[in-house]
């Protein structure tokens, strides 16, 4: 379903460039985000995963993980991430091991299959932001390229528990943002 941007209040607006830049950011990551979900379920309608699910694959890729330490790398409840493994265990997507260094709990793991899984995700999802890509000028190409490196280090400090100032929410009282949590 299209998204329309964000329209000015003038009446709640903050003059505050800083806000309006978080604010336009937010919206076009949100409308990124929705478009390349939409697309891709068009384009591959076995891609069916919520996206709480991919990142939980994601993680578990690098390495297996109890579900306390999967539920605080996500910033998640643990019971919220007992229930999404619950369905990836469904699915085949997962396993649980027995934990060597304490035999009492267990890690869950990537099974070949959710290996599998998690490749053809990324794929498809390479492939298609490639084709957008493609459909760019030059000049908005690079521009994009070029603005990786700012954005993963955003990513970063957005990912880090407590890295951000008291208060980082809000500046000059207006909230920052508006995207809401991807489906779990």
């Amino acid at each position: 379903m299209p998204s329309s941007p964000h329209v000015p209040d003038p009446a709640t607006e903050s003059p505050d460039p800083a806000v309006e830049h978080a604010r336009r950011l937010t919206d076009t990551v949100t409308r990124l985000r929705r478009a390349l979900r939409s697309s891709i379920r068009t384009d591959y309608p076995w891609e069916s995963l919520p996206m709480a699910q991919v990142e939980l694959l994601q993680t578990l890729a690098a390495a297996p993980l109890r579900v306390g330490e999967l539920a605080a790398r996500q910033r998640l409840a643990p019971n919220t991430v007992s229930g999404l493994i619950g369905k990836l265990l469904e699915a085949g997507f997962v396993d649980r091991q027995a934990d060597p260094g304490d035999r009492r709990t267990a890690r869950i793991a990537l099974t070949p299959v959710g290996r599998r899984q998690l490749d053809d995700w990324q794929h498809a999802h390479e492939r298609r932001i490639a084709a957008a890509l493609g459909t760019l000028d030059p000049g908005d190409r690079d521009a994009v390229v070029h603005a990786l490196p700012a954005l993963e280090r955003l990513a970063r400090a957005l990912a880090q528990p407590g890295a951000l100032p008291e208060g980082a929410a809000a500046v000059d009282g207006a909230a920052v943002g508006g995207a809401s949590v991807e489906e779990a």
